[in-house]
């Protein structure tokens, strides 16, 4: 199945107090984290939807191929939600079988947990599926893209969430142990976790002995 990626990060980061795109993680922008875990996970391209200091989040992705990567730009991202700027990505999404969505600011999520969604979805008549943890819903859902039409135009009051009970019945959901999908970066705090996390991971993934055991030295 061809699967794409869609990641949303036009808005303003008022709860963070600092642009959370731009923020560095790890010695990245926080955003080029999250394009490259998706990439990682299988999509074949991403489309970005920006909106506040665009140019610059622009010129953060440069090092991305232009064939991997669509930027499309929500006018009104201070004003709009998520769901808008979902909208506004699906106009600009090539043709594929499916697509993951994910804000931008969760840059942690594991490729297997990707993965697993896609394995998911393809043996499933299922139109969504979600990867769950602990029993409950996360990012990223993967989409498939017969619900594009219903997702464009939903006008409801409740977002994303109201969207998703449309699909009652038609949602598969993934029990997965992936911590990067319950890490966001809303707060100084959650950056801090997020970042010590990212750290422990690629101290894993340099370390072969650590990454077999799964334990990496923190003195």
């Amino acid at each position: 199945m061809h699967t794409v990626g869609l990641i949303v990060a036009a808005g303003l980061s008022r709860r963070m107090g600092a642009f959370k795109p731009l923020m560095p993680v790890a010695g990245k922008p926080l955003l080029v984290h999250t394009v490259g875990s998706m990439l990682a996970g299988g999509a074949q391209s991403v489309v970005v939807v920006i909106g506040h200091r665009g140019q610059e989040v622009a010129a953060a992705l440069q090092g991305f191929a232009p064939a991997l990567l669509t930027l499309v730009e929500n006018p009104h991202y201070a004003t709009t939600d998520m769901l808008a700027s979902v909208q506004i990505g699906l106009q600009a999404m090539p043709p594929c079988g499916a697509f993951w969505l994910l804000p931008g600011d969760m840059p942690a999520v594991s490729p297997a947990t990707f993965q697993a969604l896609s394995a998911a979805l393809q043996g499933s008549p299922a139109l969504l599926a979600f990867p769950t943890v602990d029993g409950y819903r996360k990012h990223p859902p993967l989409v498939r893209t017969a619900c594009r039409q219903a997702i464009g135009q939903y006008g409801g009051s409740e977002g994303l969430r109201g969207l998703w009970q449309r699909f009652a019945g038609r949602i598969a959901e993934v029990p997965v142990q992936d911590p990067g999908c319950l890490m966001d970066a809303d707060t100084p705090e959650d950056l801090a976790a997020l970042t010590a996390y990212m750290h422990s991971q690629a101290a894993l993934r340099n370390d072969p002995v650590a990454y077999q055991t799964g334990k990496v030295d923190e003195a």
